[in-house]
Order: C-alpha cells, then structure tokens, then sequence
C-alpha cells in the first residue's frame, strides 16, 4: 500500500472495519470534512481498493485476463492432400486464444481468475464461455457484439500434422477499445494481477498502460506473433512482466535475424533489452533450446524441462500462466519461471491445448524434471 497517503490508510481502515459506514460517519471519527473523505474514497476506486458503490473490497490474489477467445477448428487430411477438390479430414473443434489458454490454465492451477474479451452472440461464443465458466473463471465482464462473429482459426493439416494453411477471422477484436476497458476499470484495475495479449488493438494496450500507473495491481503482457507484437508501444514504461519468445522479441527489438539459429545467450540478451525499453522484468523463451529471465530478482536462463512432445500447440500459454500463478502466491520471478517452463513442457506431451490434468500439485509432483 505503498501508493496510499496517510489519510487514504486511514479510510481505508475504517471502511474495512464497517464496509457500510458512510462518508459523514467516516469524517466524523477522522475530524475531516466530508468532501475530504469522499475525494478519499474516489482515489481509493481508481486505484483499486474500494469496488464501487457500497465499498465492496476487493478480493486478494485475484488476476484478470485480458484478450483472445478463439474457436480453434482443425483439419487433418487423411491422406494427401490434394489441391482443387475435396479431400477426405479428421474434424476437430476446441476453445482457444491467447488470453483465454492463460484464463483456463490459471483456474485449473487453483488460482481466483477473471476473463475479459469481445464474442459474438453466436454458438461459438456461447461455448467459449460456458466452458469458461464450467473451469471456474468469472466471465461477467465479457463484453457480447452484435455485430461481428466470434473469432475463429482454422488450421488445415497435412496427415503428418504439419500446418499446409492457417485461417484467421480475428476482425471481432477491433471492438476491444480503449471504452472497453475504461467501463469495466474497477474490476480490472482491482486485481493483482492484469494479464493481457497483444490481441488487443494497439490504441487498447497503450490506454491499458495509461489506466495501470493508477493502480495497485501489476501488469503482464504477452506478444502473441512477430505480426502482432509491433502493437507494443516502443517504451515498455508500466510493463511489469514481458513474454516473448525469441522470433518476437528479434522484431520488437527491430533485429533482423533468424530466432532458428539464436543461442540462449541471445535470449538473455533480448531479455535484458527489453527491460532497456522500459519492461520491469523480461522472459524470452527459445522453446527446446530453453528460456531466459532478467528480473528484478536476478537474471538466469534454463534449459528446457525434460518432455515428450506430442505436440506444441499451448505450451506457451501454459508457461504464462504458471508463472503468474506463482507470482500472485509470493514467489519471485526466477522460481515462478521455473514453474512456468515445466507447465508448457507438461503440456506439450499432451494432444490437447489445455492438459486436463494441470494443477498445483501435478507442478509439484513433477519438479523433480527441472532438477535433472
């Protein structure tokens, strides 16, 4: 609380003490006026300690996940594939979205969690919710479009599994304005944690930036692609945790190099010039190569933890929310890290985006890969 002057302590003590003691009552036990206490209690709800009217408190360790919610369709070909007809699939449908993986992983590891996007008043969107839901995640301040369709990505797969097309309709979160962000700021700014991806528009993640200086809570971003990273203001000033990985940071940092070829000791130095750009701390992952973190708590990389790939898909959604999910329990960035590069190597040995057997205590039962 250090952002709290001695009278806002104050209030807020006394409103803790009786959440419905009104603004008289309180500058009568204060000896202040009572425009004195209410210009309190407004700077109280722009920096997150008082939700709204009543003086309903925030609850603690709460995080709040800002960004993509895809329906996910795939394609297998069950034989070549064959250009200018039809072809013979295996046909899948799962939820998906940057933003949304980090929400269900989040929730699945015990932590209190909330997700905000922009959906269609479609089927898809009304899936992609109640499964949400069905994980425990607070979907109230999702906002519902009556004018676009959910987002969708379609992947058409060659029978080895190899990607031959990629398909994106991502038009909905044009509709992710700053206004969105603005109406629902007493949830979000509330939290300890804002997660966001750079789903968002880039006029939406930099009034993000503006609205957090304000807050108690500490901020999160992850890239998203190499095309969506250049959404991120150059100045990563209020940036409190920065994923990328190696492909993404190169084009944010303006390199033009191959991340195929990078060592891990240009991830650490990625990492290291991100937090040059303004990023309090920085994790930049080189996937099987292994990870680099340059953090307030000290600077390290990591190989990557011992795995079986089946296959990639949500690895890096999974390590986001692992780490977060230790940050908001006390831990500091190097041992959250390493939390969070055994949960995307868990779930790459799974066919799912999502491994349906994350928890807190499947973390812990497997740390022993990152001692080995």
């Amino acid at each position: 609380m250090e952002d709290l002057g001695e009278q806002e302590r104050a209030v807020l003590e006394l409103v803790k003490a009786n959440p419905f003691a009104g603004q008289q009552e309180i500058a009568g036990m204060m000896g202040l006026a009572r425009s004195t206490v209410a210009a309190h209690i407004v700077q109280l709800m722009q920096k997150g300690y008082i939700l709204g009217r009543g003086y309903v408190l925030p609850a603690s360790n709460r995080i709040v996940c800002l960004g993509g919610a895809v329906l996910d369709r795939q394609y297998r070909s069950l034989g070549p594939l064959v250009e200018d007809t039809s072809n013979l699939v295996h046909g899948s449908v799962s939820s998906g979205g940057v933003g949304r993986n980090v929400a269900e992983n989040l929730a699945r590891l015990g932590s209190e969690v909330s997700f905000l996007s922009v959906l269609g008043n479609d089927e898809a969107g009304r899936f992609l919710l109640a499964h949400l839901r069905d994980c425990g995640v607070d979907t109230s301040q999702s906002v519902i479009s009556e004018t676009q369709r959910t987002a969708e990505y379609i992947a058409i797969l060659e029978s080895s599994g190899a990607l031959r097309h990629g398909l994106s309709d991502m038009a909905i979160f044009d509709e992710f304005t700053p206004a969105v962000v603005d109406r629902a700021w007493s949830h979000i700014g509330s939290a300890t944690f804002i997660f966001a991806d750079c789903n968002l528009p880039a006029d939406t993640l930099s009034a993000l930036l503006r609205r957090k200086q304000g807050s108690r809570a500490r901020l999160a971003i992850d890239a998203v692609s190499m095309t969506k990273v250049a959404r991120l203001p150059k100045d990563l000033t209020g940036v409190d945790l920065i994923f990328m990985n190696m492909a993404e940071a190169f084009a944010f940092l303006g390199e033009d190099r191959d991340a195929g070829s990078a060592t891990l000791d240009d991830a650490r130095n990625a990492a290291r010039m991100l937090q040059s750009a303004g990023a309090a701390e920085a994790i930049v992952s080189l996937g099987a190569k292994g990870t680099a973190v340059s953090a307030l708590d000290g600077h390290a990389t990591y190989p990557a933890a011992k795995a079986n790939p089946v296959d990639l898909t949500g690895a890096g959604d999974a390590m986001v929310a692992a780490t977060l999910h230790r940050l908001i329990r006390g831990d500091g960035t190097m041992e959250a890290a390493r939390h969070g590069i055994l949960a995307g190597a868990l779930t790459t040995e799974c066919p799912t985006t999502i491994h349906p057997a994350l928890s807190a205590a499947f973390l812990e039962a497997n740390m022993v890969r990152m001692k080995a």
